[in-house]
C-alpha cells in the first residue's frame, strides 16, 4: 500500500510517505529562509520518493516564535525566500505544505521580547520546561481575533509562496494545542469548557484559512488529540475533535501528541500514536497521517494494512539519511 497513490479531495499525493515537520533551526536571525534550509529539503526531495513534505512549524507572529532560528512566515517580505524553497522542492517532484504556527507560552521571552500568552494562565504541564516555564498571560477575545487573523494572513503568504496546502499546528502544546487541553484551557467564555468551546478557535483558524486561500490548497491540521496524562485530552476526544474539524472542511488530519509532544513515554514502537490514530481514521472519510516511530518501510506498511492511518510520516530517519526513502521504496520493491 505504502507505494500506491492516494487520491481523497483535495489531497492528491504519488505515494503514502510524508517527511513531518522536523526544525532545522537553519534559518538566519529573522527568520528567513537560508541556503542552509533549501539544501537541507532539497537532499530529501531529491529521488521523487517522499510523497509530500511538509516543511517546519512557522512562527505567524512574534509573539508566538519558539526560537531565534525558527523560520518565519510573519512577514510579507518572507514570502521570496519561500518561494525559493518551494521552487527546490518541486524541482524533485515532491509536493509541499506549510506549517503555520503559534507557540502560545511556549515562546520564550527573551526571544519575542513580548509577555507569552495562552489560553489561560497555566503552567504548561510538559515533561520539560518550554518558554519561559511561568504563567502566561491569559488572551482577550479581541487578542484572540488577532491571531486569527494572523493564521490566515501567514497562509496567504504560503499561498503566494506557491505551497500546496498548509498545516495548522494544533500540537505538541502549542498555542491552539493549549486551547484544545482541558490542562490548560480553563476558561469560562465561548473558548473554554466543553470540547466544542475549546475547538472554537481552530474552527476560526480553518474558516479564515480557506476564505483566504480559496478552493485548491490543501488544508491540513496537525491535531496534539491525546495528551496521555490524568485530566488530559483523550483519545474518544480526539476522534470527536476530528470530527468536527472534517465538518469544518479540513482535508488532511496529522495525528500526534499534546502535551506529552511527539514522544510517548513508555514507548518506542513504530507508530506509537496508532492507538489513537486507528480510531480517528474510523471515524472520517478524509485523509489520516500517522508520525511516530517509523524508520523501516515494512512497518510503515504494516501500520497501512492493518488501518492505523492513510499516510506514514518518517521524520527522524530522513534527518539522519536524506536519502532513506530512495533506498527504502527499492528495498521494498525487491530491487
Amino acid at each position: 500500500m505504502i507505494e500506491k497513490p492516494l487520491e481523497q479531495g483535495r489531497v492528491k499525493l504519488k505515494n503514502r510517505i510524508v517527511m513531518p515537520p522536523i526544525a532545522t533551526y537553519k534559518s538566519n536571525e529573522e527568520g528567513q529562509v537560508t541556503d542552509g534550509i533549501i539544501e537541507h529539503y532539497r537532499e530529501r526531495a531529491a529521488g521523487d520518493q517522499v510523497g509530500l513534505i511538509v516543511t517546519e512549524h512557522s512562527y505567524i507572529n512574534i509573539q508566538g516564535r519558539a526560537n531565534a532560528k525558527q523560520l518565519s512566515i510573519a512577514r510579507d517580505s518572507d514570502v521570496e525566500g519561500l518561494k525559493r524553497l518551494t521552487d527546490a522542492i518541486h524541482a524533485e517532484g515532491p509536493k509541499v505544505i506549510a506549517q503555520l504556527n503559534h507557540a502560545g507560552s511556549a515562546a520564550p521571552s527573551e526571544v519575542t521580547e513580548m509577555a507569552p500568552v495562552s489560553a489561560s494562565p497555566v503552567v504548561l504541564p510538559t515533561p520539560q520546561v518550554m518558554g519561559d516555564g511561568g504563567i502566561p498571560k491569559e488572551l482577550t477575545e479581541e487578542e484572540i481575533k488577532q491571531v486569527v487573523c494572523d493564521f490566515r494572513d501567514a497562509a496567504k503568504r504560503a499561498e503566494e509562496a506557491g505551497y500546496d496546502g498548509v498545516e495548522i499546528h494544533s500540537a505538541h502544546a502549542y498555542l491552539l494545542n493549549q486551547f484544545y487541553s482541558p490542562l490548560t484551557n480553563h476558561r469560562s467564555d465561548g473558548y473554554g469548557g466543553e470540547l466544542i468551546g475549546r475547538m472554537r478557535i481552530h474552527r476560526e483558524v480553518i474558516q479564515a484559512v480557506r476564505e483566504c486561500i480559496g478552493d485548491e490548497m490543501i488544508i491540513s491540521l496537525r491535531l496534539g488529540g491525546c495528551d496521555y496524562m490524568d485530566g488530559g485530552s483523550t483519545i474518544e476526544d480526539s476522534v470527536n475533535a476530528s470530527k468536527l474539524l472534517e465538518e469544518w472542511g479540513v482535508d488532511m488530519i496529522s495525528v500526534s501528541g499534546g502535551m506529552c509532544r511527539y514522544t510517548r513515554e513508555g514507548h518506542e514502537e513504530p507508530g506509537y500514536f496508532s492507538d489513537m490514530s486507528r480510531e480517528i481514521k474510523k471515524a472520517l472519510s478524509i485523509p489520516v497521517l500517522l508520525t511516530g516511530g517509523v524508520n523501516d518501510i515494512k512497518d510503515g506498511e504494516e501500520l497501512l494494512k492493518k488501518g492505523a492511518a492513510d499516510l506514514i510520516g518518517v521524520g527522524r530517519a530522513l534527518m539522519k539519511d536524506p536519502q532513506w526513502a530512495v533506498k527504502a521504496m527499492r528495498e521494498f520493491a525487491g530491487v
